[in-house]
């Protein structure tokens, strides 16, 4: 099999301008594709989820947005310019099962790691950081646990605190691996309310979640992918029949008027072994095929 080595072209930015934006996008791991003819446009402001069945590449058009991942066709814009090209207003939260819960750091300083790539080497944060931390801690409600070690705090309480991390990082645009997955309705709530927040704010955010009455009732547009997009629209979408079954296929099961996915929430599409980590190479090539 060939390759096909293709480069986003950077695009303009304006008011109008979409935040994200991909245009005949294909892309697998080793020769396995994954994602393919995949056309996608969001404009900023944007609250949207990624909704599919496991598997059909929600984790990896996330990747491909954050610049972790290059396509093998196609082209990708994201802030007017290339994937990983305006890295510091991105905000990338993986899912929460590839993350070492076990290390050694207290909640407070996972948050000041979103002010990292602000910082620049060798640079201790200042007065704005420690502001930008203690007002992300106090939006997400972990004031009070900032001193606490991350392996400590419950499944919701570290959702909180990742949240809080991309927060007060200042982004533009957030990339969400199921940001609520397993979390209690509460905390469910508050995390998105911050969300919606920042998309009346003028951000984009974009999410990929399993819960389909989440979508619905949360986001305000839904892309559906199997495979491919299969939709792309309002988030009344997420309860069409029609859409539901096109995306879902033998994984949707209906029970009187309600849609019910057969699926397991904590499934990546793929083991990460391609992905380009900017902050840590800066330009390796991932997604590849022979």
């Amino acid at each position: 099999m060939t390759t096909t080595t293709t480069t986003a072209t950077a695009t303009t930015t304006s008011a109008t301008a979409p935040s994200v934006r991909l245009a005949g996008v294909s892309v697998g791991y080793e020769d396995r594709p994954v994602l393919e003819h995949v056309d996608v446009s969001l404009p900023p402001g944007s609250l949207t989820a990624i909704v599919g069945p496991n598997g059909g590449g929600k984790s990896t058009l996330l990747k491909l947005i954050a610049g972790l991942l290059r396509p093998w066709t196609g082209t990708i814009a994201v802030l007017g310019g290339r994937p990983g090209e305006h890295a510091r207003s991105v905000a990338y939260v993986p899912q929460a099962e590839a993350v070492d819960w076990g290390f050694p750091v207290a909640a407070g300083d996972v948050v000041m790691m979103g002010r990292y790539p602000r910082l620049g080497p060798l640079r201790r944060p200042g007065a704005a950081d420690h502001a930008a931390v203690a007002r992300a801690l106090e939006e997400v409600g972990m004031t009070a646990l900032a001193d606490r070690q991350i392996g400590a705090l419950s499944g919701g309480q570290r959702r909180r605190v990742f949240l809080a991390r991309a927060l007060a990082s200042e982004p533009d645009l957030y990339l969400l691996d199921e940001p609520v997955t397993g979390v209690d309705n509460a905390t469910q709530e508050d995390l998105m309310a911050v969300l919606d927040a920042e998309a009346r704010a003028g951000k984009t955010v974009i999410a990929s979640t399993h819960d389909l009455a989440s979508a619905a009732e949360h986001f305000r547009s839904i892309v559906a992918v199997n495979r491919t997009i299969v939709a792309q629209g309002a988030a009344s979408l997420v309860l069409d029949a029609d859409v539901l079954l096109r995306t879902y296929g033998g994984h949707l099961l209906f029970v009187g008027d309600r849609a019910v996915v057969l699926d397991d929430a904590h499934h990546h599409d793929q083991a990460p072994g391609g992905e380009i980590h900017h902050h840590d190479d800066g330009g390796g090539a991932g997604g590849r095929r022979p």
